[in-house]
């Protein structure tokens, strides 16, 4: 099945102002269903407050040691990165209520995104701390060095980058968070992460469904914006300390890999959309829907190459563990 875009398109250039007046309609009604469907909840209710205990410093309590934590070594290491990224808000708030405005539907939805995604940090802190998962002195000299770098996007050359960027980000940090809580060896936790999880796909369905209406109203900028970001993705939580070492770890724990981020990612986005089906492009559209194709199925090829890298090593690690006994 192909599709077309809207009789209003043109393959005219829109100016990212026209676009957001444009678009201001379509943020309103699904920032009202978001809010109809959003359910409110509490992060206090999701940490273990009876396991907590003073920790050395200032209190004279007891220093952190791995042996406190009941959280897998994977789900440590990705935890870290998951709330790191999450600590990360105010730069990403600044971006964009810069980008989008303060004021009208755009505003009022910016508001609330950040406004929950505060709680996700709220949380995963809370319960880092009180179950004591991972080593606090560490944590807080990663925020600190993750948050004195800032932040600035990948995606500023216009608003249709960045609306087609969180449409994949949110959903890439929904599997993430879901995944890491699969993985990590503690109910609790996965319970915790499972809630946040929620809030990601919302926060996905939002911006998904506003790109869709983008590619009705400017099929061939919208396309380009798609293809760049699609091509060039990389989680916000990029530039933070040890973060490649950390992203190879997840990657082989199967928290966040190429496979994944093909499979469960990318695809389901772009079926969507009907990205790689839309007809009546100009030659711009075109040549981006093409190069979009090319690179999902090169991207299809590397993430078996990386599947069989993975299971050998794994297999491997068995081995020496068997033979140890």
């Amino acid at each position: 099945m192909t599709i077309s875009p809207s009789p209003l398109a043109t393959s005219e250039t829109w100016t990212d102002a026209r676009l957001l007046y444009a678009l201001e309609e379509v943020v309103e009604t699904e920032l009202n269903r978001h809010l109809t469907v959003a359910k409110d909840w509490m992060p206090h209710e999701y940490v273990p407050w009876s396991e907590g205990r003073d920790f050395d410093g200032v209190m004279g309590g007891e220093p952190w040691a791995p042996e406190q934590s009941k959280v897998s070594a994977i789900g440590r290491t990705a935890l870290v990165v998951n709330l790191l990224t999450e600590d990360n808000l105010p730069s990403y708030h600044h971006e964009i209520a810069t980008l989008f405005g303060r004021d009208g539907a755009w505003g009022n939805w910016v508001h609330r995104w950040t406004a929950e995604e505060g709680r996700h940090g709220i949380v995963m802190r809370d319960y880092l701390l009180t179950t004591r998962a991972v080593d606090p002195v560490e944590l807080e000299r990663f925020r600190m060095a993750h948050m004195s770098e800032g932040f600035e996007s990948d995606n500023r050359h216009s608003m249709l980058h960045s609306v087609a960027y969180v449409a994949f980000q949110e959903l890439a940090t929904r599997i993430s968070h879901r995944n890491t809580g699969h993985h990590s060896g503690d109910p609790v936790c996965d319970r915790m992460l499972a809630r946040i999880a929620t809030d990601e796909n919302l926060h996905m369905v939002f911006y998904r469904n506003l790109l869709r209406k983008a590619f009705e109203l400017a099929p061939d900028q919208t396309m380009a914006a798609v293809r760049d970001v699609v091509v060039n993705f990389r989680m916000p939580g990029h530039g933070m300390p040890g973060f490649e070492r950390a992203a190879a770890q997840m990657a082989i724990g199967g928290i966040y890999n190429l496979r994944i981020h093909h499979d469960d990612v990318l695809q389901p986005v772009l079926r969507f959309l009907k990205a790689l089906d839309i007809s009546g492009l100009g030659p711009e559209g075109l040549a981006a829907q093409e190069e979009l194709g090319l690179f999902m199925e090169g991207l299809d090829g590397q993430a078996t190459k990386f599947d069989e890298r993975r299971e050998a090593l794994l297999a491997r690690r068995a081995a020496r563990r068997e033979a140890a006994g």
